[in-house]
């Protein structure tokens, strides 16, 4: 079955947009939870050492969110793309 590599590209990509805010927000609440939990998933024990403060900027909110849903739209896009081509 071939996939709408558009529509797959555009859902991939809002869903990632929705992460990122709802981890914006938990880094805006919980900034030294959110460090830790970092930290366990990027396998570093001392990420203060590394992160300093965390803060977020409206400036830094935005561009992130942007990077975010752009990178995942055309890894979205190659990923419909190979799949597609995959079937032939």
């Amino acid at each position: 079955m071939k996939l709408k590599k558009q529509n797959f590209a555009l859902a991939a990509g809002a869903t990632m947009g929705i992460i990122y805010v709802v981890c914006a927000i938990f880094v805006t609440l919980w900034p030294d939870f959110a460090l830790r939990l970092f930290g366990w998933l990027v396998h570093l024990v001392n990420l203060d050492k590394f992160a300093g403060d965390v803060r977020i900027t409206l400036t830094g909110f935005v561009i992130g969110l942007l990077q975010a849903v752009i990178y995942t739209y055309v890894g979205a896009l190659l990923f419909g793309w190979l799949h597609n081509k995959f079937l032939k």
